[in-house]
């Protein structure tokens, strides 16, 4: 069936950047990732799991306003990847951040990968 891997977090500072990467691997995950929406979530410590972006087939987006003028988006099909370029991060970014379809398939939720902003 495959998966969706997320990649990029670390930890940087506040007004730092990260460029976060999905990629998905196998053949059903692929085709997945190509025809429905696709979003980044996260989760802080305590929290529900939220919405952060999503790019729909058409490339059209939408963002949390928390994040709107901070974050983009975007997607290579070519490569079954999708990005997630984070500027001017503050500490209230601080979270796991995840990949996945929009709405979220239980099937894809991974291990995501840990963004930490320090004041």
């Amino acid at each position: 069936q495959g998966q969706l891997v997320e990649s990029g977090g670390g930890m940087v500072q506040t007004g730092g950047s990260l460029r976060l990467s999905c990629l998905a691997s196998g053949v059903h995950s692929r085709r997945v990732f190509r025809i429905n929406p696709m979003g980044w979530y996260r989760q802080a410590p305590g929290m529900q799991r939220q919405l952060v972006a999503l790019i729909r087939s058409g490339n059209s987006t939408h963002y949390a306003d928390s994040v709107k003028d901070r974050f983009t988006i975007s997607r290579d099909n070519a490569k079954n990847a999708m990005y997630l370029q984070m500027n001017n991060l503050r500490p209230e970014d601080t979270a796991v951040y995840y990949c996945n379809t929009y709405p979220g398939t239980n099937t894809y939720w991974g291990r995501g990968t840990q963004v930490t902003v320090s004041s």
